[in-house]
């Protein structure tokens, strides 16, 4: 069966933590996870890549504003720290614990060349002193790397990383998973099985050339986990309906193909995903975020496994472009962006989804947030030097008395 439609115009687009395995969360708590992109310290692919030492701070120090009233560069309150040591990581976990975020969910890459951007989990975040304070997990982030950091006016980009992976790499990096990552007090379970979720399902499937092939490999990774002994093993998968990345195709049989690979979840990464944004070069935010409450209740009838919804911050990808080539609506990073993302709308976005959760349908009551530190994407709850703690505050507002 044909799962997939091959994409060509780009549009762009916790359950408290749980202490061992076995131990579930009553059912009115919500866990709250925030996706984390790790591109803020120092890689050595990316010194190959960029010739140098390079973090994505340099492209959001070089944003500038684009049409009139557009607020670019976003400067962040702390600085521009490196996430990859200790101490900065653990003010991050403070933060988010401080304000009801449970988890962050780490974008996780490992290509053939092998792992890229791991610093920030493995020697910041799981050497903080203040690591139990909050869980983390996986989204593996299996898709193409492409050349566009920053992107010229027009593609296509060089691929630099191919997210498609050899079996034996696939092999490599799972174990690596297993020994490094699974093994650690804090790695968040769901229903009591490690949480590891993947964002591109059209990659997964050319890793192993078919669906029988990739069941087999997830059954596999299943089985290592267990005789490792650290019980069962939850497969969530990211579901969008509109591209972002130009290498992204679009699964058209979403119930089908995760019964048949035997996934336990969907939620999704970011709003635009689903939403397409009709307005150039700003569209609505409370417009965007009203049309995805109405996928909350859309998602969770029409998928089979359970949906865990997702709030969004905000979108603005264009410190990721060449500041010196004209904006126009040329495909991501060239895409509109949201306007009216106030920490204000924010909270009535947290707001309803939160009604959302206590309808009931939501079980385990999970909300996704993109995202902890998409600076460069425009999504970002770190504190900034116009709003200060006020994202993270709205969060807290909503949330902090979890039942």
């Amino acid at each position: 069966m044909n799962y997939l439609i091959a994409g060509s115009v780009l549009v762009m687009g916790t359950v408290a933590a749980f202490a061992a395995e076995g131990v579930k969360p009553e059912a009115d708590e919500y866990t709250l996870a925030a996706y984390y992109f790790p591109n803020y310290h120092q890689d050595a692919t990316n010194a190959k890549w960029h010739g140098g030492p390079w973090t994505e701070w340099e492209l959001l120090k070089r944003a500038e504003p684009r049409w009139p009233g557009h607020v670019q560069p976003k400067v962040p309150l702390w600085g521009y720290e490196d996430e990859a040591d200790p101490a900065v990581m653990a003010k991050k976990i403070d933060a988010a614990a401080d304000h009801a975020v449970d988890v962050f969910i780490f974008d996780w890459y490992w290509y053939d060349v092998g792992p890229y951007l791991h610093r920030a989990l493995e020697e910041g975040f799981l050497k903080a002193p203040n690591v139990s304070r909050l869980k983390f997990s996986l989204m593996w982030a299996n898709h193409d790397w492409l050349d566009l950091h920053p992107a010229v006016h027009i593609g296509p980009y060089k691929v630099l990383a191919p997210g498609a992976i050899p079996p034996e790499t696939w092999r490599t990096a799972t174990d690596h998973v297993i020994k490094t990552y699974f093994t650690h007090p804090s790695y968040w379970r769901v229903d009591g099985g490690l949480y590891f979720s993947f964002y591109d399902l059209s990659t997964l499937l050319k890793t192993f050339g078919d669906v029988a092939k990739t069941r087999a490999a997830l059954d596999d990774f299943r089985a290592r986990v267990e005789a490792a002994g650290l019980g069962k093993l939850h497969l969530n998968a990211v579901v969008w309906g509109r591209q972002v990345l130009p290498s992204e195709e679009i699964i058209t049989d979403v119930n089908g193909l995760l019964k048949d690979l035997g996934f336990d979840s969907i939620t999704s990464y970011v709003w635009v995903h689903h939403q397409g944004m009709p307005d150039f070069p700003v569209t609505s935010y409370e417009k965007i975020q009203q049309e995805s409450v109405k996928d909350y209740a859309k998602f969770t009838e029409q998928y089979v496994l359970p949906y865990f919804p997702n709030v969004s911050m905000g979108w603005d990808p264009s410190p990721r472009t060449v500041q010196s080539d004209p904006y126009s609506n040329a495909g991501y990073p060239w895409t509109p962006t949201l306007g009216g993302n106030t920490p204000e709308a924010y909270r009535k976005a947290l707001q309803d989804a939160k009604a959302f959760l206590d309808q009931g349908d939501t079980v385990p009551k999970i909300l996704t947030l993109n995202a902890w530190n998409e600076w460069t994407e425009g999504s970002y709850l770190e504190p900034d030097t116009v709003n200060g703690m006020a994202y993270l505050e709205a969060i807290r507002d909503v949330f902090g008395n979890k039942k």
